[in-house]
């Protein structure tokens, strides 16, 4: 399945299947958001082992929390998040990962 789908979870992609060099939009108003953190960071990585990896503060909008991030490689794009508490949002250790399209 191609732009895996996490919005029962809480997480959107925009675009759902981004390409190499352009931004993804993530928004996130998932389990952290839900437990009242006030802050929350995506960290990424790329493809099955987690390369090139970063973290990026996410600003409060009305979707919950919302970052744009580069997409700089043709590879799966791998997104957890955290709170200031240092809490995980890990989906229960899957992660949440996303179709990069080629």
């Amino acid at each position: 399945m191609r732009g895996n789908c996490y919005s029962n979870q809480g997480i959107v992609l925009n675009p759902s299947v981004p390409l190499p060099g352009s931004d993804v939009t993530i928004c996130y108003n998932g389990l952290l958001a839900q437990s009242g953190a006030t802050t929350v960071i995506a960290h990424i990585g790329y493809g099955e082992t987690w390369e090139h990896t970063g973290d990026f503060n996410m600003k409060k909008t009305s979707c919950g929390f919302e970052a744009h991030v580069p997409v700089a490689y043709a590879s799966s794009l791998n997104v957890c998040f955290k709170d200031g508490a240092n809490n995980w949002d890990n989906n229960n250790g899957l992660n949440y990962k996303f179709d990069v399209d080629c």
